[in-house]
C-alpha cells in the first residue's frame, strides 16, 4: 500500500479515493499532506485516526464510512428471527479487518440478549473459509452470519456455494452475494456511497477542501431476501421479513 500510494503523490494526481479497509487510507494519508484524499471505509475513521472528527475532519481526507461493525448486531437479529429454533449461530470474521472486535462483541451482546450461543469463526484466505465452513457441523451451528469486509466480498460465490453445500442459512451484508444465491443480506446501498464519491470528488476538483467536507455516514440500508434459496434450504421466510424487505428474488 505504501508504495503505491507514493506512487500517486509522485505522479501529482488531483485527488486520491480509497476503498476497503483503513490499510489504503492510513497508506495515502502518510503519503501527501496536500493531495485530498476522499476514502469508503467500513471502520471508524476517527478511531483509526483518518480524521479530527465527523463534521469537521480537518486536514487533507473526508469520505464515507459504511458503519460495517454496527450494523452486524442488527444482521444477527435478522438471522435469529429467520431461523428461531436454532440454539447456536456462527459469526465468521477476518481476524486482521480493524472492526472484527467490535464486531465480535456486539454479536455477543445480541446472542447473550436472545439466549443464543455464538460461535466465532476466522479466515483470511479462501482455505480457511473452506475450514470455517466444514467446522459448523461440529459446533452444531444452525446459522452464519458473515462479517462485512472486501475479501469476503471478493469470495462471494465461494461462500454461496459452502452454505448450499451445508445447508446452513448465512447472512451477509451485501445483496450482490444475494443475487449471487445467497440467502438474505442486510447493509448499505452501494450505488448511493459511490454516487456521493464521485459528488466529492467532483466537488473538490473544483476547489472546495476536504476539511470543509463531513465524513458522511450511511442513512438507508436494505435488506435483500433470495426466496429461491430459502425453498432450497427447506426455509419459510417470515412474513415479518418479508413485509421489511426492500427487495425479493423469486
Amino acid at each position: 500500500m505504501p508504495s503505491l500510494a507514493a506512487e500517486l503523490v509522485a505522479r501529482q494526481v488531483d485527488v486520491i479515493v480509497t476503498q476497503g479497509s483503513i490499510p489504503p487510507a492510513l497508506a495515502a494519508k502518510e503519503a501527501t499532506t496536500t493531495i485530498p484524499i476522499v476514502f469508503v471505509t467500513g471502520a471508524d475513521p476517527v478511531a483509526a485516526g483518518l480524521v479530527a472528527g465527523l463534521a469537521r475532519p480537518g486536514g487533507n481526507l473526508t469520505g464515507f464510512t459504511l458503519m460495517h461493525a454496527e450494523l452486524v448486531q442488527k444482521r444477527f437479529e435478522l438471522l435469529s428471527e429467520l431461523v428461531p429454533q436454532t440454539g447456536v449461530i456462527a459469526l465468521l470474521v477476518k481476524p486482521d479487518n480493524p472492526e472484527t472486535g467490535k464486531m465480535i462483541r456486539d454479536t455477543q451482546e445480541a446472542a447473550h440478549t436472545k439466549g443464543v450461543e455464538i460461535e466465532i469463526l476466522k479466515a483470511s484466505n479462501q482455505g480457511e473459509i473452506d475450514s470455517a465452513f466444514a467446522s459448523l457441523a461440529k459446533i452444531k451451528a444452525g446459522a452464519l452470519v458473515v462479517g462485512a469486509d472486501p475479501f469476503f466480498f471478493s469470495a462471494r460465490e465461494q461462500l454461496v456455494a459452502l452454505a448450499a453445500r451445508h445447508a446452513v442459512p448465512a447472512i451477509y451484508d451485501s445483496p450482490e452475494i444475494v443475487y449471487a444465491g445467497g440467502l438474505i443480506s442486510y447493509g448499505n446501498n452501494g450505488i448511493d456511497i459511490w454516487r456521493g464519491v464521485g459528488i466529492y470528488t467532483g466537488r473538490i476538483l473544483k476547489g472546495e477542501k476536504p476539511a470543509d467536507l463531513p465524513v458522511q455516514q450511511p442513512t438507508t440500508f436494505e435488506l435483500v431476501v433470495n426466496l429461491k434459496t430459502a425453498a432450497a434450504l427447506g426455509l419459510t421466510v417470515p412474513p415479518s421479513i418479508l413485509a421489511r424487505a426492500d427487495e425479493v428474488i423469486e
